[in-house]
């Protein structure tokens, strides 16, 4: 049975951004600094609009991105190879899963303060983000080459069809939608425990930086502004990369 998704619809988001307009206007009047508790959506969205006009701003965005994006593609890559190794051989996938599991079960935070142990802080959330991606990819991948249909395979065998157009016509059309999957969930995943990360570790010039510093100054609209921030360089990043998977997978397959 396929899984269904909602769809995000306007008329939703509209009413959600409504309800916190009126909590921010409530507490603006229920309390003398309510405003520093909750920002409303118009002067996070002021806030966000002067922040966007400066050099600053997008160094900031870049600087994080190159770490959790690398972060993500390192893992994703390393998380297919072993993927296909762990489907090969039994061995490797045995030896794999305990590793997996408990990278699953122990909180990021644990994995963050751990890891400033042995990292500096410039490199924290790029460590952090591959290893929040690696056990998605890899066990969705996994799923998908031992799904493969065996009979396909058998045949191509028997025919002795070479291992590339095997690739192409039989392996990669019964992984891609996991690998879709998986890469959907890795990405969000991936700029969530790398801004932890960062905000943890504080390395200089990165979003968790100004997400913190605007937490102790009590910038409330900085902090929504630099989280919204998060969420659209996160979702940004999901589509172009599906839609370059999407165009590399027709041109492979084609």
């Amino acid at each position: 049975m396929g899984e269904k998704t909602s769809k995000i619809r306007l008329w939703a988001v509209i009413f959600w951004l409504a309800v916190w307009q009126l909590a921010a206007m409530g507490l603006a009047r229920a309390y003398p600094h309510g405003s520093l508790l909750l920002a409303s959506p118009a002067a996070v969205l002021y806030r966000l609009g002067q922040l966007a006009v400066t050099t600053a701003f997008w160094q900031t965005v870049g600087w994080s991105a190159a770490r959790i994006f690398g972060g993500f593609l390192l893992s994703t890559l390393l998380a297919v190879l072993l993927a296909a190794l762990a489907a090969w051989k039994n061995g490797m996938g045995e030896l794999l899963a305990p590793l997996v599991a408990v990278i699953k079960a122990v909180p990021v935070a644990s994995f963050i303060i751990l890891a400033l142990v042995w990292l500096n802080s410039r490199s924290l959330s790029l460590f952090i983000s591959a290893l929040m991606v690696f056990p998605p990819v890899y066990l969705n991948v996994l799923e998908g080459i031992r799904r493969t249909d065996g009979q396909l395979l058998e045949m191509a065998r028997v025919f002795r069809v070479s291992f590339g157009r095997r690739l192409r016509g039989i392996y990669l059309p019964q992984v891609m939608p996991h690998f879709r999957t998986a890469v959907s969930l890795g990405l969000g995943l991936c700029w969530k425990a790398g801004a932890a990360a960062e905000v943890i570790g504080l390395p200089a010039g990165s979003v968790g930086e100004r997400l913190y510093t605007a937490k102790v100054y009590f910038q409330t609209p900085d902090l929504f502004a630099w989280t919204v921030t998060i969420v659209a360089v996160s979702v940004l990043f999901e589509r172009l990369f599906l839609i370059l998977t999407d165009w590399a997978a027709r041109k492979v397959g084609g």
